[in-house]
């Protein structure tokens, strides 16, 4: 391109990108910590993380060194053979949580969707013939965009254009245990759902209601899957979103943040699963490669670490009373407060796509959630001041 212009950008990706995102008029060209700087020197406050993947910001140093690193060495030979990286990866998964005793690595979440729902048709087939199929999902849910995904997405403007999607899905109401048992039944092979939902309205489930999960898929012979492809790697002040219930699923989805922005995703799965996957019957070219494992490890080291998880509840307790503060004082406009830890929710009444317009004037980066929710999704490095900041400008354009 003759210039990177901001109006030079934006025309190529017009002419020369499908338009499947309605980006707004500005170029990012740098960041640097919790801040996006456009190819017009403008700073903005980013409260959207790349839709919670950049968890430590931009520019870590721990990051960039790894990638350099194993860039020099190597990038891509494929599942073909084996590499290091990956291996200790897995470790480090299957170590972070009891639930689980191995990993099968793709290329994003909607991709640890798909493999996760195969999986589960897999464990049913093996272990009770055919016929038991179906997967439960929710109201609100959101899980990627695939065939597979999109299907057990319940939202109907991600489904209808496509349809038909995969059978074989039936939708309960999320938090709704009367709602789960009714979906129920010997033909279920797994229950499917978000601890806290991104897409959904960031809607928290019940303690109780991911017991009653739990125990319900137990009674019907079902796998219960966790999708933490948002609300996991720390996001909640705990490494996984579902740890404070004491619920163990039987596979979880993980994805966004795990490596630091190079694509990768993940599905945690127990033993018991894992004897009946062969070789053959699932496979990834990109998935689990040299690069995006090597530096998921440092992210995922980093995270896990207790004084990084402490100083993410530290900061949700002040971004929570600081919401508490904006909600007391405008009762008419903020209606509801969702979510939990650095994943939060402002229900408003209004259009959430106009508050997120207008706080890029005010050099802040929100997202939403459905038409009258904000989505709060900031780095985890954030601090008070970040905070202040951000409620400030938030303040600013509800009124």
């Amino acid at each position: 391109m003759a210039a990177d212009t901001t109006e030079a950008v934006v025309q190529a990706d017009r002419e020369y990108i499908l338009q499947t995102y309605a980006r707004p008029d500005f170029v990012f060209e740098r960041g640097e910590g919790v801040y996006l700087y456009d190819t017009d020197g403008k700073q903005y406050l980013d409260f959207v993380a790349g839709i919670a993947v950049n968890a430590l910001g931009y520019g870590d140093p721990d990051v960039t060194e790894a990638i350099a690193a194993q860039a020099a060495k190597l990038i891509h030979v494929s599942n073909l053979y084996h590499t290091a990286p990956g291996g200790e990866l897995a470790r480090m998964l299957v170590e972070s949580s009891p639930a689980f005793d191995k990993v099968f690595f793709s290329n994003s979440g909607a991709e640890a969707i798909e493999g996760a729902i195969k999986f589960a048709r897999r464990y049913a087939r093996e272990h009770f013939g055919e016929g038991k199929t179906t997967i439960v999902a929710f109201d609100g849910s959101f899980h990627g965009r695939t065939m597979g995904a999109v299907a057990v997405t319940a939202r109907e403007k991600y489904r209808e254009p496509f349809m038909p999607v995969m059978p074989g899905v039936r939708f309960a109401d999320y938090n709704d245990l009367a709602s789960l048992e009714a979906a129920m039944g010997d033909d279920v092979c797994a229950v499917l759902l978000e601890p806290i939902q991104g897409e959904g309205g960031l809607r928290v489930a019940d303690e109780s209601f991911l017991k009653a999960a739990r125990a319900l898929c137990d009674r019907h012979h079902a796998l219960l899957i966790f999708d933490e492809i948002q609300c996991g790697m720390g996001r909640t002040g705990t490494l996984w979103g579902h740890e404070p219930s004491g619920v163990r699923p039987d596979m979880m989805t993980v994805a966004k943040p795990l490596a630091g922005g190079l694509p990768i995703g993940a599905v945690l799965l127990n033993q018991r699963i894992a004897d009946t996957i062969h070789a053959g019957d699932h496979g990834t070219t990109f998935g689990g490669n040299p690069l995006s494992t090597a530096v998921a490890g440092v992210v995922l080291r980093k995270i896990s670490d207790p004084d990084f998880l402490a100083h993410v509840r530290q900061v949700s307790s002040y971004l929570d009373e600081s919401l508490q503060d904006l909600a007391a004082d405008m009762p008419g406009t903020v209606l509801e407060l969702r979510g939990r830890g650095l994943m939060r929710g402002i229900r408003i009444a209004g259009s959430a796509g106009a508050i997120r317009e207008a706080a890029h004037s005010h050099g802040l980066l929100v997202a939403t959630a459905g038409d009258d929710v904000i989505r709060l999704l900031p780095p985890l490095v954030i601090d008070t001041q970040h905070i202040d900041a951000a409620v400030a400008a938030l303040r600013e354009v509800l009124r």
